[in-house]
């Protein structure tokens, strides 16, 4: 009976461990790359015959590309976003006019040391692909920005908190350049004799981010941006993103955006944009 009792101990604990094993493995968090990304196009259409009402014919369309390719690993995570969008709009006789123009990409590499708080290095570039026109009363266009120009370059390090899986905040200091070519108004400092076409200041940082599933299929995005120059900290540049996606089908969405900045050098005044849409999103990767 010895060696039967012997053989049936050594069975459970092998059994035993397998089975720990296999429920450590599952609980083992899954490191390497993840990428993320949604094409989308919008189209509308508007045509008058013979319209007793009045009004004028339409034609616009615009495309987005939004991505995220993430390395996580046990001691660091890298985070690259990039945001693509380009839309223009022909209304009656006037030609075609733009009506959005992206180029932002971020990359933030956090490294791991606590479960809430920990220290990051990122870089972020902002500008457009297209040249961009102010319009007068009379339709005369002035031509304000084109592609890189202006462009903005930040980098930044500092320590960033993540209280809910669905928030995410940073603050840090670094340095923000503004690089012009033709459009110098961006960079130029009015107190100088000499037009400079670049501008770099030291900044304090704070970015948070918020993405919350509402529902299954509508997700709500936010972020804040606030530089404050080191020489200038009165003079605090705001940029605020916010967006609701909600997916009327597997190929469809509706789309609400509203974006906010306030930069004092470059106008007095809140710029205010918003966008809503109704058009084809396709999940990529």
């Amino acid at each position: 009976m010895e060696k039967p009792m012997k053989r049936m101990l050594a069975a459970v604990l092998l059994l035993s461990t397998v089975s720990y094993a296999q429920q450590d493995s599952a609980k083992a968090p899954e490191y390497g790359w993840k990428h993320n990304v949604v094409a989308g196009l919008t189209l509308t259409q508007v045509s008058f015959t013979d319209w007793a009402q009045g009004g004028d014919n339409a034609l616009g369309y615009a495309t987005t590309l939004d991505g995220k390719s993430v390395q996580d690993l046990e001691k660091t995570n890298w985070a690259t976003t990039y945001k693509f969008a380009f839309g223009q709009t022909r209304l009656g006789d006037q030609g075609l006019r733009k009506t959005d123009d992206k180029i932002d990409l971020e990359t933030i590499l956090t490294y791991k040391v606590g479960e809430y708080v920990n220290p990051y290095g990122a870089a972020t570039f902002k500008s457009q692909f297209a040249k961009g026109f102010s319009y007068d009363a009379a339709n005369n266009e002035t031509a304000v920005s084109q592609f890189l120009d202006p462009g903005y370059l930040t980098q930044s390090v500092g320590v960033g908190y993540q209280p809910l899986p669905e928030v995410k905040t940073r603050f840090g200091v670094g340095m923000r350049e503004i690089l012009t070519t033709n459009f110098n108004s961006y960079a130029d400092d009015p107190a100088t004799a000499e037009i400079e076409k670049s501008r770099a200041d030291g900044v304090l940082e704070s970015v948070t981010d918020v993405e919350w599933k509402m529902d299954d299929n509508i997700l709500f995005k936010a972020k804040l941006e606030l530089f404050a120059p080191l020489k200038t900290l009165d003079r605090i540049v705001v940029r605020n993103d916010y967006s609701l996606v909600s997916k009327v089908s597997k190929f469809i969405s509706v789309l609400l955006s509203v974006s906010l900045i306030n930069e004092p050098d470059i106008n007095p005044r809140t710029q205010v944009k918003e966008t809503l849409a109704l058009g084809l999103s396709y999940t990529l990767l």
